[in-house]
């Protein structure tokens, strides 16, 4: 059985891990090499470095902390922020990226995903997608949650797949921040349209959410900022809360399984 993933996340703005409700009215939290320290230290099995400003900003992802955090940690690094071309996949990967996240870049040009994974590899890259619902149904935004794309999320997810994304994270930005559970039914609708293994992104307030999410089929890891941040979860005892659960979980000293 494939071994299920918790991964925390570092949203970065002015050089700091910063944390918000629904995208909006970001907080001050931590130094980002700092807390990418104590999760590496933690057990998380994956981190994740979002440089949230760069793309409204138009410049590419902050090179020199994306390497500092790298460095910090012996934990897969998956970073995203300012990924418009290639060039911008090849430096996150060079400053010690193990995936690449393309949000905006891949909304503005969808065969941008095509051409990454041909170069680098599918496992490579991700494909992030802010939801909301709608009237219309779940819609893909864009502008930091703000703008409707008028993308179906479920379309969005299979054209990702078809043009060569190893993997989606789904954010919810309903529920992000808000730590009253991950979106199951968003989940459950996304994952049933894929193949590739889904992230769920936005929600998460208790070991509890976290194994509803991981039971959903085609759901891969949990995904997390503020209950990592504040303490409210902590990953060596969610683990432990989620093998009893039995859902399959990395322990120290145990070896993945795929």
């Amino acid at each position: 059985m494939t071994t299920k993933r918790i991964i925390p996340c570092l949203d970065v703005k002015d050089g700091r891990v910063v944390k918000g409700v629904r995208f909006e009215g970001l907080r001050d939290v931590e130094d980002p090499v700092v807390l990418a320290r104590y999760y590496n230290d933690s057990q998380a099995d994956e981190l994740v470095f979002y440089d949230i400003a760069a793309s409204t900003e138009g410049r590419p992802i902050f090179a020199d902390l994306l390497r500092r955090v790298a460095e910090a940690v012996r934990i897969p690094l998956m970073a995203g922020g300012g990924i418009a071309d290639l060039e911008d996949f090849g430096r996150a990967l060079d400053c010690g990226a193990s995936k690449v996240s393309v949000n905006s870049g891949a909304l503005r040009d969808p065969e941008l995903v095509r051409r990454a994974a041909e170069r680098y590899g599918s496992r490579c890259v991700v494909l992030s997608m802010d939801v909301r619902r709608t009237e219309h149904g779940y819609r893909v935004f864009s502008g930091g949650g703000r703008t409707d794309t008028g993308r179906d999320a479920l379309d969005w997810a299979r054209l990702g797949e078809a043009l060569g994304a190893g993997e989606i994270v789904l954010n919810s930005i309903d529920a992000d921040g808000v730590r009253s559970g991950f979106d199951l039914p968003m989940l459950e609708a996304v994952g049933g349209a894929v193949g590739i293994p889904i992230v769920a992104s936005g929600g998460a307030g208790t070991m509890q959410d976290f194994a509803e999410a991981l039971r959903i089929p085609g759901v891969a890891a949990g995904l997390s900022a503020g209950a990592f941040h504040s303490r409210t979860v902590l990953i060596p005892e969610l683990k432990r809360y989620l093998r009893e659960q039995g859902i399959p979980v990395l322990l120290p000293g145990e070896a993945a399984s795929q």
